[in-house]
């Protein structure tokens, strides 16, 4: 397929901004610049902030006594290995921040160890409670009773909705420089989107991530949790009822010992069953192909972009379409899983002619990179074979790669090319992010299950 498209390549399909590809967490690692891909979207760097209003400056003296800075530190120095932001929602000392904040801590506890700074400038440690990876979640607690006392952030209701325009403001401490707000606009939930998220019209900058979002009364209405590369004020809170649940479920737990690795599977494990559930219940759509059916997904969590070659191209003729999940779940610095991608490329080589089609039309498939053996990772192992759908002849590879510490998940690559003409055919993949073996057998009998014959 790369081989296909490499003269057309000066078209880049990175500009149909996937969420998943060009936002990014927003707690910031030490040392990255700004416009590193673990910080915020580029842009902001340089920019002065707008003023801020009566209502926010308000607003944040309220609150900046339960603002805390989470810090992730090496186990034997204070060296930072990442900042973000968190809050207090208990008399207790229970602090809410998101999972991409402290994940160095929860799978290597061994290693690093949390710390928290007050506005004011005071610090003490952290204890790991609890977390929600697929929310991008965790909850911490206070070692010591410094911070009695000093309140905390409540929830609002969620039987009082926020209306499309309403103003809000965002707390955090951004690139580790100082406590700031930022007033921005709630703008209703992201559109398919597999779980929701809220879309912020404000500028929240690496730093800032688990920091609250407020409404006008002080209320936690969302959390901090990504920025959008390429954009401006585009930015993504986890609406405020999660948090809630997982202090409601978890503050009387004791603090987590060990690494996480086994909580965080059995979390992926529960979502993945979900996701191929919903995904594999959805009827495939029509491509619209002249002789093909080729599988196109709803667009009920998924976004699809599609191109073609100009109309007085002199070679091969082509047409593409992408379809991919606009969520991934944070597992580590080097590592996403939890979402699924898919495309197609139907080619027309009658201007070419058999013997140069069939040199690009199979180049193309062997050239499809499957992976390599990472630390996350296991190579892939993948097996080949022709079959039929529909009477419609298929070569067809599927491959997977198992995850090194999350036992029983896996990445989950199917090729799928047509054989049964000299001068056309068409060619699909489809990958899965962090499935477990059955559903991954699922996952790839429904993809082939979408092609076959266009009927007349």
């Amino acid at each position: 397929m790369r081989s296909l498209l490499r003269s057309y390549t000066r078209w880049l399909w990175c500009c149909g901004l996937w969420l998943a590809a060009l936002s990014a967490p927003v707690a910031q690692a030490q040392g990255a610049r700004p416009v590193a891909p673990a910080a915020s979207h580029a842009g902001s760097e340089g920019r002065q902030p707008a003023p801020v209003s009566a209502s926010a400056r308000r607003l944040y003296e309220r609150a900046k006594g339960q603002l805390l800075q989470i810090r992730t530190l090496l186990k034997t120095q204070d060296s930072q290995a990442s900042v973000g932001s968190g809050f207090i929602v208990s008399e207790q000392g229970h602090v809410i921040t998101n999972y991409h904040v402290i994940s160095q801590f929860a799978l290597e506890p061994e290693n690093f160890r949390l710390r928290y700074a007050t506005t004011e400038g005071e610090g003490g440690q952290l204890e790991l409670i609890d977390f929600d990876a697929r929310r991008d979640l965790a909850l911490l607690r206070v070692v010591g009773d410094e911070l009695k006392g000093v309140g905390q952030l409540s929830f609002r209701p969620q039987g009082q909705p926020l209306s499309k325009g309403d103003r809000i403001y965002s707390m955090g401490n951004p690139h580790d420089v100082a406590f700031a707000v930022v007033e921005g606009t709630y703008n209703g939930l992201v559109e398919r989107s597999f779980d929701p998220l809220i879309y912020y019209s404000g500028s929240i900058n690496s730093g800032m991530s688990g920091g609250p979002v407020l409404d006008e009364d002080g209320r936690v209405v969302g959390i901090n949790v990504s920025a959008m590369f390429f954009a401006q004020q585009m930015s993504f809170l986890v609406p405020a009822e999660y948090a809630e649940k997982l202090l409601q479920r978890s503050r009387d737990s004791k603090p987590l010992k060990g690494a996480g690795w086994t909580r965080l599977r059995d979390q992926l494990m529960a979502y993945q069953d979900e996701l191929v559930t919903r995904f594999t219940a959805q009827p495939w759509q029509s491509a619209n192909h002249a002789h093909y059916r080729l599988p196109v997904p709803e667009q009920t969590f998924m976004r699809c972009w599609g191109r073609g070659t100009p109309a007085d191209t002199k070679g091969l003729d082509f047409e593409r379409s992408q379809c991919r999940m606009e969520h991934a779940i944070f597992v580590s610095g080097s590592l996403q899983t939890g979402w699924l991608d898919m495309s197609h490329e139907a080619y027309d080589g009658s201007k070419l002619g058999t013997l140069r089609f069939a040199r690009q039309y199979s180049g193309s498939f062997r050239n499809e990179r499957l992976g390599r053996p990472d630390k996350s990772r296991t190579a892939p192992f993948c097996k080949e074979d022709f079959v039929e759908r529909d009477g419609l002849p298929l070569r067809a590879v599927v491959c997977l790669r198992a995850y090194r510490k999350l036992d029983g998940l896996h990445d989950l690559s199917v090729l799928v090319t047509t054989v049964d003409a000299k001068t056309e055919g068409a060619l699909g993949r489809f990958d899965a992010r962090g499935v477990s073996f059955d559903n991954a057998l699922k996952l790839a009998a429904h993809y082939l299950e979408g092609f076959a014959w266009t009927k007349k």
